[in-house]
C-alpha cells in the first residue's frame, strides 16, 4: 500500500453514517473516495458533492450517492488533497485544476480534512507554482495585473492548447517563490479583476492526514 493510499484510507474513517460530505479531486483523494465507496457497499449511508466532473464520474462508477447545493446547505466534512501543506496547515491547491469548486465545497463544510503523502509537507509555501483560475475574457489583462504583484504567470496548457477548467476558465501557474504571507497574497489576488479564484487555502484545513513511506498515517490538527 502506497503513502497516498494509506492517507486516503485513514481519512475515510472519519466519515460517519448519515453525513453529507465533499469529495475532493486528485491522486490522494482518489484513494479516499475508493475507501468511502467500500464502506458504502457495506451499508454506510451518506450523500456526497464532488469537486470536479472527474470526481463525479468516479463516485458514480463506485456507487456513492450524490447530491448538490440545491438540496444541501452545508456539509459535515470534505476530504481533499493538496499540493503543499505548511507548518500552520496553510495550503496550495489546484494542481488538478479543480481549485474553484474545491474552495466552494470546502467553505460549505464544517470540517476540511486534507490527505497528502509526506512529500507535500513544506516549511514555507511556494515551491509549487500557485494556480490562479481566471476568466477567459481579457485574460491577457489579468496576466498583466498578476505580474504586477511579483511573478511571471504561465498559462496552463494541455495537449498544446490552453487548459480549460470545468467552469470554462483558464488557469495561470504563478511562481511567487517563497510565500511568507499567504493571507496577504490571498487578499492581493482576491482584489484583482479577472481572478475567479486562487489556490491559497488560508485557515481552511482542520486536519491533515499524511501518508508516509514507512506505511503509517500521521495526523496534524489545527492548533497543534
Amino acid at each position: 500500500m502506497n503513502a497516498k493510499q494509506i492517507a486516503g484510507q485513514q481519512a475515510a474513517s472519519y466519515v460517519e453514517d448519515g453525513m453529507r460530505i465533499g469529495l475532493g479531486t486528485g491522486s490522494t483523494a482518489y484513494w479516499a473516495i475508493h475507501a468511502i465507496a467500500d464502506r458504502v457497499k457495506q451499508g454506510l449511508k451518506i450523500e456526497a458533492i464532488p469537486t470536479s466532473k472527474g470526481t463525479e464520474k468516479l463516485a458514480l462508477e463506485l456507487g456513492i450517492p450524490l447530491t448538490d447545493f440545491s438540496r444541501v446547505q452545508n456539509l459535515d466534512l470534505t476530504i481533499d488533497g493538496a499540493d503543499e501543506v505548511d507548518a500552520k496547515l496553510q495550503l496550495i491547491k489546484g494542481g488538478g485544476g479543480a481549485l474553484f469548486r474545491e474552495k466552494l465545497v470546502a467553505a460549505a463544510s464544517d470540517q476540511l480534512i486534507i490527505v497528502v503523502d509526506e512529500t507535500k509537507e513544506v516549511d514555507v509555501l511556494g515551491a509549487f507554482h500557485l494556480p490562479v483560475e481566471i476568466a477567459v475574457f481579457a485574460w491577457e489583462t489579468t496576466v498583466r495585473r498578476i505580474s504586477g504583484i511579483g511573478c511571471t504567470p504561465r498559462l496552463r496548457q494541455k495537449a498544446g492548447q490552453a487548459y480549460v477548467t470545468d467552469n470554462g476558465n483558464y488557469i495561470l501557474d504563478c511562481p511567487f517563490g517563497s510565500i511568507m504571507d499567504p493571507a496577504g497574497l490571498s487578499h492581493q489576488l482576491d482584489a484583482i479583476i479577472g481572478v475567479v479564484e486562487h489556490g491559497l487555502f488560508v485557515n481552511m484545513a482542520d486536519r491533515v492526514v499524511i501518508g508516509t513511506s514507512g506505511g503509517e498515517a500521521r495526523v496534524r490538527e489545527k492548533g497543534f
